[in-house]
């Protein structure tokens, strides 16, 4: 009887009611089925697909001739609906994927799109990786036919009020995550054919906070993840102004629930992959993100730990000089300040480590002597001298804490590769780039942050910094050929995607510091 009603009304869409579920339970039923039923082999797949493409012209025929009398073409649906559900079990047999591309079925279950759910089945990643092979040829296949831009149109007409539409949105959804999962490649395709124009909507619509809702932030997350194209993309779609605006609800309150949690996370995630681009930095100052990031850091609520994610993301590189300046304007330094002071204690619920506050509070401040110029440079050193050079002294504390974690990662290092040597392995360069990415786990990067900030502000023209600075690492017994070496290290790793150009005048340019230091 719903099936009868769903197709009179609304004959874009069936839906088992499992579907919620990513369709697993409905898989277990399936293989489990499998087992006990008759043989699923090519030649029953085979006359599964010809029943199916039979059936299918079927209710197309009568649909086109008897458009306003259901009654008509009622009978010929549900027979289709039937053959549709006898074919998740090909859901259980990747390797015969490339039946359905031979007999032409992708292009009529594309053509139908009353399949989201058997669609969802047939991408599941699990699946997908079974037969890389029969994977292939399907997604090619699902591509060759827009399955992204039909997929969409198909949402468009969707109304999620009704639980099997929304249960049908997520599985649209859920098509897409596995076919990205699968060929990360496919994203900018998607995200140009009307996913990401969607996905802006659907986050910004004024609904009460839902399954879609998050899962919508999560496929936003994966679409712009390395992808500039994609970054773009949202940015041209004023994109960066919908993430703030979905954002400033938790400048003021924490979200109610894990789930909800999890969503702002996403949309954070968004919003620092898009600032990446250099373009988006302009968009993001234009619509005060800089203001919302500041207040979300004095309001000390969940969302404080990503806004200071974001802010680094949005300062640091020569790109970052607009920002880095107006940030100063708004008096964010009086913000900044007290987090590099003290760490909060306060943020195990948001699973920040004490190390990631550290190093986005260090790599913020190393941005702005960097970038920061005349009064706005000024400003920021006076900072350094206040209250008798406090935060000279607490830069030193830090540096001895993340030295000290530094050299103790070195000496497990030495360690293990002197073992590995007394075996006869050969440490290759790919294990050298493994050891260098367990020091800056340790803390090398946050180290040579620090030690940046130390011989900026003795380069500064400010005789008391330098002097603190160099009165701190003697009382200690620190070293400056120790902080050299650090900056040296750091200069040899700088500019990752830049220009040779640029690579080569920042390098100069902290060697210069360095020897002046």
């Amino acid at each position: 009887q719903n099936i009868r009603e769903l197709h009179v009304y609304r004959p874009v869409l069936i839906v088992p009611q499992c579907s919620f579920f990513k369709g697993e339970v409905l898989q277990d039923l399936l293989r489990a089925k499998s087992c006990t039923a008759e043989p699923v082999d090519e030649s029953s797949v085979k006359k599964m697909i010809l029943t199916f493409e039979k059936r299918s012209y079927k209710n197309q025929e009568l649909r086109i001739k008897f458009p306003d009398n259901p009654e008509k073409f009622m009978e010929s649906e549900l027979d289709l609906n039937d053959i549709i559900q006898e074919m998740h079990v090909i859901a259980t047999m990747p390797d015969l994927y490339h039946l359905l591309v031979e007999l032409n079925a992708v292009h009529s279950l594309l053509g139908l799109l009353t399949v989201v759910d058997l669609l969802q089945e047939l991408t599941d990643i699990d699946t997908l990786h079974e037969s890389e092979e029969g994977a292939e040829v399907l997604i090619d296949a699902l591509l060759e036919g827009q399955v992204v831009a039909l997929l969409v149109q198909n949402m468009e007409r969707l109304d999620e009020q009704v639980k099997e539409e929304a249960d049908g949105i997520y599985n649209t959804l859920a098509i897409t995550e596995n076919m990205a999962e699968f060929r990360p490649g496919l994203c900018t395709e998607a995200a140009q054919q009307g996913l990401m124009q969607w996905l802006l909507k659907r986050i910004k619509a004024k609904m009460p906070f839902d399954a879609n809702k998050l899962y919508c932030s999560e496929i936003l997350a994966i679409l712009l993840q390395n992808n500039d194209n994609t970054r773009e993309l949202l940015g041209e779609m004023d994109g960066i102004d919908v993430l703030l605006q979905q954002l400033s609800v938790f400048k003021r309150h924490n979200p109610s629930t894990a789930e909800e949690q999890e969503m702002m996370e996403n949309l954070f995630d968004g919003l620092c992959s898009c600032l990446m681009l250099p373009t988006n930095r302009d968009r993001f100052l234009r619509g005060e993100g800089l203001q919302l990031m500041n207040l979300m850091l004095r309001e000390k609520k969940m969302s404080r730990t990503s806004a200071l994610k974001v802010l680094d993301h949005g300062m640091i590189g020569p790109e970052g000089a607009d920002n880095c300046h107006k940030f100063v304007d708004i008096l964010g330094l009086r913000t900044i300040f007290p987090l590099f002071m003290k760490t909060p204690k306060k943020m195990k619920k948001t699973g920040a480590s004490e190390k990631e506050h550290e190093e986005h509070v260090c790599s913020i401040i190393a941005s702005m002597l960097r970038n920061l110029k005349s009064q706005q440079r000024s400003r920021l050193l006076n900072k350094f001298t206040e209250n008798d050079c406090e935060k000279v002294d607490r830069l030193m504390e830090l540096h001895f804490k993340y030295l000290e974690a530094v050299q103790q990662a070195d000496k497990r290092i030495e360690g293990e590769k002197h073992e590995m040597v007394r075996q006869g392995e050969i440490l290759d360069d790919s294990m050298e780039d493994e050891f260098y990415l367990r020091r800056l786990d340790a803390g090398l990067f946050v180290l040579q942050l620090i030690c940046y900030i130390m011989v900026e502000i003795s380069n500064s023209g400010i005789s008391q910094l330098q002097q603190r600075v160099h009165q701190i690492l003697n009382l200690r017994g620190g070293s400056v050929k120790v902080v050299r070496h650090i900056m040296r290290e750091y200069a040899e790793s700088i500019g990752d995607g830049k220009s040779d150009e640029f690579k080569e005048a920042e390098r100069k340019r902290i060697m210069d510091l360095v020897d002046n230091f």
